[in-house]
């Protein structure tokens, strides 16, 4: 899972960062209106943490505004010290999923999280299905026909993507932004997911999974279940 966090006190965004790493997502950073609509126009995300008090002119609630026009489908947090009704009603209005106000638990903010991606990516529940296999997204554990399924952590969400976009043709570029962070789209090549989606194969053919994983050649992979 990536997030992106929009956020201009660093001590804050260290914590928060720490937190979601440590709950295995995959973590990109903004500080300032124009780093985080940079990122927003070119990358794909599973949730939004957005402060509204940036500094300068612009605030969160014009990237909320920026978000709705691009017609974008990530889920969005308001974390913000400004605890007004306002400013909530407004965010909210905008397009946001949650309003979270400073001072917070980090415990409280990972359950909202967990909360907006299951409501969004999985339509309520953490269990998602392809075949045989089963993906509980919150505890990161994988069943096949009801027996643990073992992988490591770049093998786990690869396969989770895959899953997710059953069917669907999955570009190579997306699965590794979503994998490996926003920075690789300037890789040279994509090798390294091509070993990533080979040890796959040979595990889910041991474990005899229902699934299988096409390579369109030169574009990317195409997971289909039976």
């Amino acid at each position: 899972m990536k997030i992106l966090v929009i956020e201009d006190e660093q001590a804050i965004l260290d914590n928060i960062v720490y937190a979601l790493e440590s709950e295995h997502y995959l973590v990109e950073t903004a500080d300032t209106y124009y780093s985080a609509i940079q990122k927003i126009q070119t990358y794909v995300y599973d949730c939004i943490l957005l402060d509204i008090s940036l500094q300068y002119e612009q605030t969160g609630l014009d990237i909320l505004k920026e978000l709705k026009q691009l017609n974008k489908a990530e889920g969005v947090i308001i974390v913000s010290a400004r605890n007004s009704l306002d400013d909530k009603l407004i965010g909210l209005n905008l397009g946001a999923d949650d309003y979270l106000p400073k001072p917070f638990h980090i415990a409280e903010l990972l359950a909202r999280v967990k909360s907006v991606i299951r409501r969004r990516k999985f339509t309520g529940n953490s269990y998602i299905h392809a075949g045989n296999l089963q993906i509980d997204t919150e505890q990161r554990q994988i069943l096949v026909d009801g027996q643990p399924f073992t992988t490591n952590r770049k093998e786990f969400e690869v396969l989770l993507y895959l899953v997710t976009n059953k069917n669907r043709l999955v570009n190579k570029s997306a699965l590794a932004e979503y994998v490996w962070g926003d920075h690789i789209d300037g890789a040279d090549n994509f090798d390294f997911i091509y070993s990533q989606i080979k040890n796959l194969r040979k595990k889910l053919k041991e474990a005899r999974a229902a699934i299988d994983i096409q390579s369109i050649y030169g574009v990317g992979y195409k997971l289909f279940a039976e």
